[in-house]
């Protein structure tokens, strides 16, 4: 396992491009979190775009940066959506994060994950400690969309997919750990308990992670950049819902307002690289 070299500047470095160069993210994602997933994007500074119209795909694709693809709410069509957009940028070398939200809970999810993996290779792909085990071809109960493991129980298997799928891995929960193809780990310890209680947090930072990617040809770094700034941003919300005496509703208004609106000081201050 490889330590990183990655500092706290190295991310701001790549905040402040993606905040310069305003990358057009393709999403397919699922409708629960669409709303807050292009607020998300926007707030950070890329541009959102959502469309799974088979009619329109390659082209859509032809002129975006990055693809994000999440499985939340399946169908035939979209699953074949999703499909048609990883082949197309993967043939134009466009980034793809996969979201492989809910992995282990039905076999027809399982089933999709494994026909996307064989028909294309995303750049990294984001999910939780349960998700990413159940990918991996651990044996792990999965409870709907949430995790029934803790994040370290996961670091094995990130780095097995990891190699096996030559894609960036990233394990999300109470600390983040983003793995490298080539066994670089990082981990993160930034955000708070809250941001399990709002809806499409997890999926947002999938969205993170591809727009991220378009701006920092270094998966693993842009990964790391996408994670550090979701978790200063929630636990910017977290202190400022505290304050006011609100709970997770106004904290999800904050959560996007802190991603507009942190700046490389109040990052810098926040920002935690956990060395092994």
């Amino acid at each position: 396992m490889a330590r990183t070299t990655l500092q706290a500047r190295d991310l701001w470095a790549d905040i402040h491009a993606l905040r310069q160069r305003r990358p057009l993210v393709h999403s397919i994602t699922n409708v629960v979190v669409t709303n807050f997933n292009a607020n998300v994007l926007l707030a950070a500074g890329a541009s959102p775009v959502m469309t799974q119209a088979h009619e329109e795909l390659e082209d859509m694709v032809a002129i975006a940066q990055a693809l994000v693809i999440n499985i939340g709410t399946l169908d035939a069509y979209a699953v074949e959506a999703m499909t048609i957009a990883l082949r197309a940028a993967n043939a134009r070398g466009v980034p793809v994060a996969l979201d492989p939200v809910g992995a282990g809970a039905t076999a027809y999810r399982n089933r999709t994950l494994a026909a996307l993996l064989a028909a294309g290779r995303p750049t990294a792909i984001r999910g939780n400690a349960s998700e990413i085990m159940s990918l991996a071809g651990e044996a792990v109960a999965t409870r709907g969309v949430d995790s029934s493991a803790g994040t370290e129980a996961a670091l094995e298997p990130a780095l097995a997919l990891a190699a096996n799928h030559g894609a960036v891995v990233c394990v999300s929960g109470a600390v983040d750990h983003v793995v490298a193809p080539d066994g670089r780990v990082l981990r993160l310890d930034n955000g708070h308990e809250w941001m399990t209680r709002i809806t499409g947090v997890g999926c947002s930072l999938t969205a993170l992670v591809g727009a991220f990617c378009a701006v920092q040809p270094d998966a693993w770094r842009a990964t790391a950049a996408a994670t550090a700034l979701m978790g200063v941003a929630g636990e910017i919300a977290a202190e400022q819902a505290r304050a006011l005496g609100a709970g997770v509703g106004t904290m999800a208004a904050l959560l996007v307002d802190a991603l507009q609106l942190v700046d490389e000081a109040g990052f810098l201050a926040r920002a935690r690289i956990v060395d092994d």
